[in-house]
């Protein structure tokens, strides 16, 4: 089994800044892809930022050119950096991964537990 743990999302003002990790723990051999997601109350999930385990990165537009997404191999851990935050940002965010847990096993996705981010003045 594969743990999810996700930490610093918050209150923010308009313009402010705040860095998510999520740190994957458990049955690992490797890792494929790692994102983001949010979701509003009565809305669909929708795929914030995505990469690659070579580093390609995928991003929504509304987030381009004022979020990053990172990856630490060593440490399992997947981050996103989210500058310029706009009241249209607040929502849950949720990491996932792509997990392979033994050599030539398959490769099963894994949720964060969600952490809320919020984005006012």
């Amino acid at each position: 089994q594969v743990q999810l743990v996700e930490s610093g999302g918050g209150l923010v003002q308009p313009g402010g800044s705040l860095r998510l990790s999520c740190a994957a723990s458990g049955s690992i051999f490797s890792i494929n892809a790692m994102g983001w997601y949010r979701q509003d109350p009565g809305k669909q999930r929708e795929l914030v930022a995505a990469i690659t385990s070579g580093g390609s990165t995928n991003y929504a537009d509304s987030v381009k050119g004022r979020f990053t997404i990172s990856r630490d191999n060593a440490k399992n851990t997947v981050y996103l950096q989210m500058n310029s935050l706009k009241p249209e940002d607040t929502a849950v965010y949720y990491c996932n991964t792509d997990v392979r847990s033994r050599p030539n096993g398959p490769t099963y996705r894994y949720w964060g537990q969600g952490t809320q981010v919020t984005v006012s003045s």
